[in-house]
This record gives C-alpha cells, structure tokens and sequence, in this order.
C-alpha cells in the first residue's frame, strides 16, 4: 500500500495518506520555533501495519529539517522516542526532563 505523510497546517496535523485515504495522524499546535505534538490516531482498518511508527518518524524528520524543536505532549510519541533514543534530540534539552525521555518502558 503507498502511503505518505504530509504536513496539513490549516488542520494543525500531519497526516499519514495510504492508497489516498487518511490512516492516521498527529495533531500540533507551533509556536516560537517548536511543534507541540498533542496526539496521535489512526483509523482502525489501519491498525497494526506500523503506520503510527511511521507517522511519528516523518513528522519527527520534518520538524528536525525544519529546525523545529519538539514537544512530545502524546504519550505515543513519547513511548516511541524512548525506543527510538536517536530521536530525543529533536526534544529541546531543557525540556527532555519533563518528559521522562531517558527511561525504557520496559522498566
């Protein structure tokens, strides 16, 4: 199945687009140079193909072209940085703390 994801700014999102349909996405508010991600969905006939890996990677790649900081307020986001810990530094460094970033959910 293609998909893509593609920043919608009139809706505040990025939107993961499969086979033309929206899959997914991750709501933002921007603001002074950092997106704050507030959560992210997608749809039930898309669930468990890795399309919210895949969104919040590409939304996290765009940010960082961008030179946006993140701030991961979605608990998925945050759960997928911490598995993914090359990601943390998109989170500004004095902001890290707040959300837990250095731990593994597996603890």
């Amino acid at each position: 199945m293609a998909s893509q994801v593609q920043d919608n700014p009139q809706r505040n999102r990025y939107e993961l687009i499969a086979d033309g349909d929206v899959a997914g996405f991750i709501e933002y508010s921007a603001g002074d140079g950092v997106l704050t991600l507030t959560h992210t969905e997608v749809g039930d006939a898309f669930e468990g193909k890795g399309y919210a890996g895949r969104l919040v990677e590409d939304t996290l790649d765009d940010a960082r072209s961008r030179g946006l900081g993140v701030l991961p307020e979605c608990t998925y986001v945050q759960q997928w940085i911490r598995k993914h810990p090359d990601y943390r530094t998109v989170v500004p460094e004095n902001d890290r703390g707040r959300f837990d970033l250095e731990r593994s959910d597996d603890e």
